[in-house]
């Protein structure tokens, strides 16, 4: 199987589990890889496909180099390729790119001045690796705006939290980066429940949620593969069109 292929059937992967927990928009949001090492060549969703009938051969192999591979009838969505393609050739780190409007990660970059809270073992994966922008100016279709969301991430954050609009999640591969993005919904669902008690909530010392954020990072079994090695092979089981 070719480096391409197998980036493909990731890719398709992780739309088919966005789907499944409900991580999807209608037709709407991004998941991009790139298959070389300059980010000027990804894999990208076609416009109008859902999340839960993305199949690995219908990504789009878009390449700047290339204008052909984005204009005319295979064109991406225009805010995707405003995007991801500023972001694959600026942000070392971000190899792949998930971009959502999940429920309770979007609930939270819609309070103001809301800063993520360490608050849970899970919230400590994220600690200092979080950035904000929260000037929601519409709709990212000028061509400057990659550029600006880019800058906003430089210095290795791997999450943006975007205001009154969604998140982006980047990462070395996607396994990595859908782990990330499902342990950042479960970590926003429970500051959210837990801010909704109007209790005192029980912060975790930021010295020790470093702590914790390097024993998630060094976590000594490969946590993010074996867990997206494990959806793959419940897809196929019982999506198996998916891979196609």
């Amino acid at each position: 199987m070719t480096h391409i292929h197998t980036l493909r059937q990731d890719l398709a992967a992780a739309f088919r589990w966005a789907a499944r927990l409900n991580m999807h928009e209608s037709i709407a949001n991004h998941f991009s890889v790139a298959t070389d090492d300059t980010g000027r060549e990804f894999l990208l969703n076609p416009v109008g496909a859902h999340f839960s009938l993305v199949r690995a051969s219908e990504l789009l192999l878009l390449n700047l180099d290339k204008p052909e591979t984005y204009q005319g009838p295979h064109a991406p969505d225009p805010t995707a390729w405003t995007l991801h393609a500023a972001l694959h050739q600026k942000l070392p780190q971000a190899r792949c790119i998930l971009h959502t409007h999940m429920h309770s990660a979007t609930t939270l970059c819609c309070l103001k001045d809301f800063e993520f809270l360490m608050l849970d073992q899970n919230a400590c994966r994220f600690h200092k690796r979080i950035a904000y922008d929260r000037g929601y100016a519409g709709m990212a279709l000028h061509t400057d705006e990659g550029a600006r969301v880019a800058a906003l991430m430089e210095h290795g954050k791997s999450v943006l939290f975007m205001g009154n609009h969604g998140v982006i999640v980047v990462a070395p591969t996607v396994a990595q980066a859908f782990d990330e993005l499902y342990y950042l919904e479960k970590a926003c669902a429970l500051q959210l429940a837990a801010l909704a008690t109007g209790r005192e909530l029980a912060l975790i010392p930021d010295d020790v949620a470093a702590v914790a954020c390097r024993q998630w990072n060094d976590y000594p079994t490969e946590f993010s593969n074996l867990h997206f090695t494990a959806l793959k092979t419940i897809l196929n089981q019982q999506e198996p069109d998916y891979a196609l």
